[in-house]
């Protein structure tokens, strides 16, 4: 196929990751707005209450954002200057800017070869007495070796909170992620499996998740449902200098039916990942994604590697060549230690991460949401297959 015929093979965009939003979430939102309350409410308890139920989590605080989420983490647990924080540098950068905000000093470690999620035979080796807490990320939704990094934590008394931003709804050894009493931050992000326009979740312990609460919004003992609703108390004590964290029932209205719907957005990313996984793992100029036998995938992205001793271009290239034929893509991520303001403070190098840093010299990550019909897909693979033909070595 010529580079013509391919770049008209599709006539529209097919955009990276729309959000899949239908008239359900429209009526909620709707019935929201005719309702007294349109910030943190009913329906934000509602959706926290069904969060839960659906992870098996003890408990859970809806919030704006998971950056919200692990920062109020971080801040519960009274983590500060002097403290260390281990996490990874595949990441985005908000993993690691919470621990600045309070304070600490993130120390990375390198990921796994594979998965590409933190190696916890590295962070073993990281361990300090000033280390606090580990910070790991499944990235793109495969989960990471959790219990291994959580033995490690226990061992060395430490908190282990997880950034389930890609990881709704995985599951490690059978168990959902977020289903534990340690801090866990999930993100409903425009992009996410499921989706508030903006928002975010943390599940844990009930008690450190009501120290949380209280964080979340000014550090005020009373929140305004409990001020303002029938028989509430116009009183409030500030008990800590808190954050405004909290999530809107207008938000939570998209949650709760986006919520209903995640199983069945969730095997189409399954179908869609297993396509991809079929056409690409034959052509060794591609390296598919894995998944470990033991956990099941998230499948937020479809990180898809290629192997440079096969093509006559680059990843960027790559990149463009999908834009000419109407393939929008993503690369996740630009590492942590690259960025000027890491790079600069702590003195990193390119290569203090190897392992990161050359995956992320030869990664993208290829359109997956619920709403990429069986076409889409096959636009997808063709346009793939038709870079890597017209560039092979």
């Amino acid at each position: 196929m010529t580079d013509t015929v391919a770049r008209s093979a599709r006539r529209d965009f097919l955009p990276y990751s729309p959000p899949l939003i239908g008239e359900d979430e429209i009526r909620e939102v709707v019935d929201t707005l005719r309702s007294p309350w349109i910030t943190t409410g009913p329906k934000t308890k509602r959706f926290e209450e069904e969060f839960a139920a659906a992870l098996g989590s003890p408990g859970a605080l809806a919030l704006n954002s998971c950056t919200a989420a692990m920062h109020v983490a971080l801040a519960c647990l009274e983590i500060g200057p002097g403290d260390e924080v281990i996490t990874t540098p595949l990441t985005f950068a908000a993993t690691v800017n919470v621990i600045e905000h309070v304070g600490a000093r993130p120390v990375l470690v390198d990921v796994e070869p594979d998965t590409l999620n933190i190696d916890p035979e590295r962070v073993a080796a990281a361990m300090t007495p000033r280390t606090r807490a580990i910070m790991p990320v499944h990235y793109a939704g495969h989960p990471v070796e959790r219990d291994t990094l959580d033995a490690l934590a226990r061992a060395n008394q430490v908190t282990m909170i997880e950034d389930a931003a890609h990881a709704l709804p995985a599951r490690f050894r059978g168990r959902p992620i977020g289903a534990d009493a340690n801090p866990v931050a999930f993100s409903f992000y425009a992009t996410k499996n499921l989706t508030t326009a903006e928002g975010g979740m943390l599940t844990g312990d009930p008690e450190f998740l009501d120290r949380a609460r209280v964080m979340a919004l000014h550090g005020m003992s009373r929140d305004a449902w409990k001020r303002y609703e029938k028989g509430g108390s116009w009183r409030y004590d500030i008990v800590a200098p808190g954050f405004k964290y909290n999530l809107t029932d207008i938000a939570s209205a998209i949650g709760l039916c986006q919520l209903r719907k995640l199983e069945r957005f969730h095997t189409r990313r399954q179908e869609i990942a297993a396509a991809y996984t079929a056409a690409f793992e034959v052509d060794e100029a591609l390296e598919p994604p894995v998944q470990r036998a033991h956990v099941d995938h998230a499948w937020h992205l479809y990180v898809l590697r290629l192997r440079p001793h096969a093509l006559r271009i680059g990843r960027d290239q790559f990149v463009d060549e999908l834009s000419k034929r109407n393939i929008g893509t993503s690369v996740h991520f630009i590492p942590v230690h690259v960025h000027p303001y890491y790079r600069d403070k702590y003195g990193y190098a390119r290569a203090d991460f190897p392992v990161a840093y050359s995956n992320f010299e030869r990664l993208l990550s290829l359109p997956l949401h619920p709403g990429l019909t069986d076409q889409d897909v096959s636009d997808v693979i063709d346009a793939v297959l038709d870079v890597v033909q017209t560039h092979r070595r």
